[in-house]
């Protein structure tokens, strides 16, 4: 009989960085944790699917260091307070990271069924998804190695195609026949035509010690190096740091190609349900809430005579004339115009980006940090206006300057200023000096955000201009 509420325990994959949807996804704001379809991000969605699985309490999260408090944060607006949050010192594809995140779940000696989710697709909740959630916990109780296959709606070529035996034993689990990878259009129309095809969703579900043994058997060395790195890790506070040379070693290989290519144990549940990997910018036009014109926009719009396009503003006014199947994303430092058939090619734009050393390609103009937040307003050759919030309870680390004094004043809040060897608190429309190579640091003693305007001022305004003495989120 199938459980209706199987105990999995959930691991959340939180790398990626969504290339193809820059200016909105950055380096340090990847698309998994942007606010892209709704008032939540993609990951605040998928951590909301696990009651759809019936997860056990604290599921795991794989980030990277960048990422981790963003990642602990988006979990506990949706007051999910108790998640491990497991650091990759290094990318290494999914199958390592499956794999570590694995062991973390065995340490206690349990043998759970786990359920492996990226963080950054949508896919639609409700009965159809519980219900293959609990058939894949049957499977995998069997000793199945589950992947979810989505009935395909179209011959897209973006997405990796799984073909499936018929019905056996394991119904309506079918064993996995062969994967392919991004078919042609037309090849991807056969696939429909003939039926037994499925989108590859990239969800897992598996008993632990099984996966663990087929990885032994199919990639040893991925096992071996994800064995050290736990086992030579460490952890306080929910955070598990891998050990970084021996993660560092691990091969960088892929789920399926690692072990669901290779395996006899493969088996799929189709599921049919909307989805979307929301690789690039039309797949978000595809899903979006579009006006009978077919057009999707967000924020300050104005839209004539345009069809079939998606129109993001972040920051101010965009308005469009005669526009045809066009994509344009806006936001406080950058505005990308493409045709929305070359939504793809967007990755080739950050390519050039990187040779180029743009900071649009790392960080928007707002930049999060542990403690809040900093909107460089604006700059000049020798100086710099940044707005400053400061999260309540938040404090900045102790650090000095070479190059540059600054300046605060303080708009809304209490600041607590530790400034060389003085100590004093300033409220709303007061400020302070901090000379060049003075040790200072900033707090929020109150109960509401801090907000401070700094003008920086000196002959090199860079963000490693920085030497920290003292922090309590463990940045060096």
């Amino acid at each position: 009989m199938t459980n209706p509420r199987p105990p999995y325990r959930a691991v959340i994959l939180c790398g990626g960085s969504g290339s193809r949807l820059w200016p909105l996804s950055r380096e340090l704001l990847p698309k998994q944790f942007i606010r892209l379809t709704d008032d939540r991000s993609l990951l605040q969605n998928t951590l909301r699917r696990l009651e759809s699985a019936g997860a056990q309490a604290r599921p795991i999260l794989v980030c990277n260091e960048a990422h981790r408090y963003i990642a602990a944060e988006q979990a506990d607006e949706l007051g999910i307070k108790d998640v491990e949050v497991i650091l990759e010192p290094f990318a290494r594809n999914t199958a390592p990271a499956i794999a570590a995140a694995t062991l973390r779940a065995m340490q206690d000696g349990e043998d759970p069924i786990m359920l492996i989710m990226p963080s950054d697709h949508v896919l639609e909740d409700g009965e159809v998804l519980s219900a293959a959630f609990a058939q894949a916990y049957d499977a995998a109780r069997q000793g199945a190695l589950v992947t979810f296959g989505i009935k395909p709606t179209a011959p897209l070529s973006g997405y990796g195609y799984i073909q499936a035996d018929e019905p056996g034993a394991m119904a309506p689990a079918r064993r996995v026949r062969r994967f392919v990878e991004k078919p042609s259009p037309e090849v991807a129309q056969r696939f429909i035509d003939d039926g037994g095809y499925y989108w590859n969703s990239g969800m897992f579900a598996f008993q632990a010690s099984v996966f663990l043994a087929e990885l032994g058997r199919l990639a040893p060395k991925i096992l071996a190096q994800a064995q050290t790195a736990v086992a030579t890790g460490h952890g306080d506070n929910g955070l598990f740091h891998l050990d970084g040379p021996a993660f560092e070693a691990c091969p960088s290989d892929s789920m399926d190609y690692a072990i669901m290519e290779r395996t006899d144990s493969a088996v799929v549940i189709p599921l049919a349900a909307s989805w979307s990997d929301v690789g690039a910018w039309d797949a978000v036009w595809g899903i979006a809430q579009k006006s009978v014109e077919g057009n999707s926009t967000t924020g300050d719009v104005m839209v004539e005579d345009s069809r079939n396009c998606l129109i993001h503003s972040t920051s101010r006014l965009v308005a469009s004339v005669g526009l045809d199947d066009i994509v344009v994303i806006e936001t406080a430092d950058a505005v990308l115009v493409a045709h929305k058939s070359r939504s793809q090619d967007v990755k080739r734009l950050v390519e050039v980006f990187k040779t180029q050393h743009r900071s649009e390609l790392n960080h928007h103009r707002e930049v999060q940090r542990p403690w809040g937040s900093y909107d460089s307003v604006g700059q000049g050759p020798r100086y710099q206006v940044k707005r400053i919030t400061v999260k309540p309870g938040a404090r900045l680390s102790s650090q000095m300057h070479h190059h540059r004094a600054e300046h605060w004043i303080v708009v809304s809040g209490t600041a607590r200023i530790y400034n060389g060897d003085k100590q004093y608190l300033l409220t709303e429309n007061q400020s302070t000096y901090i000379p060049l190579g003075e040790i200072h640091s900033l707090e929020n003693p109150g109960k509401i955000p801090l907000e401070i305007i700094e003008v920086q001022s000196g002959a090199y305004l860079g963000e490693d201009d920085i030497v920290r003495f003292q922090d309590i989120y463990g940045r060096v």
